[in-house]
């Protein structure tokens, strides 16, 4: 059974930093400022998956490789987020690399996805541009 947003935003983010969801990726999420670093654009993607945000990951996604739409699969239950490592990205840089492992559930069956994905700055933001999924 998926998590219940409402039930997350209320608690311990799910991008695991240890931060209430509201003062963490839910400040992203709500528009309140910008992810200063990829990884912290990349954690809060990745909050954004658990808590079914498609406008922020359709905001966060440059122009030039976003979908038109995004339909999120409502059987993946998203459980933890492991960031593998980190090439750049800090708030003085233009581009960043993110590795990472989501882990999930789906009819009852463990996975994770691995990734690394490659983020670009523009105008102080963070955008995701693509990534390899391994």
């Amino acid at each position: 059974m998926p998590l219940d947003p409402a039930r997350l935003r209320l608690g311990a983010c799910p991008c695991l930093s240890g931060e209430q969801y509201t003062d963490c990726c839910g400040r992203f999420h709500r528009g309140d400022t910008d992810a200063p670093t990829a990884e912290q654009l990349m954690r809060s993607r990745y909050s954004a998956f658990v808590v079914r945000d498609t406008d922020y990951l359709l905001r966060t996604w440059h122009p030039d490789t976003r979908p038109a739409a995004l339909e999120l699969d409502p059987d993946i239950e998203w459980r933890r987020l492991d960031i593998v490592a980190t090439l750049r990205g800090g708030p003085l840089d233009a581009e960043g690399t993110v590795e990472f492992a989501a882990h999930y559930r789906s009819d009852g069956e463990r996975g994770v996805q691995r990734e690394n994905s490659r983020f670009v700055r523009i105008d102080r933001r963070w955008y995701y541009l693509d990534g390899d999924v391994g």
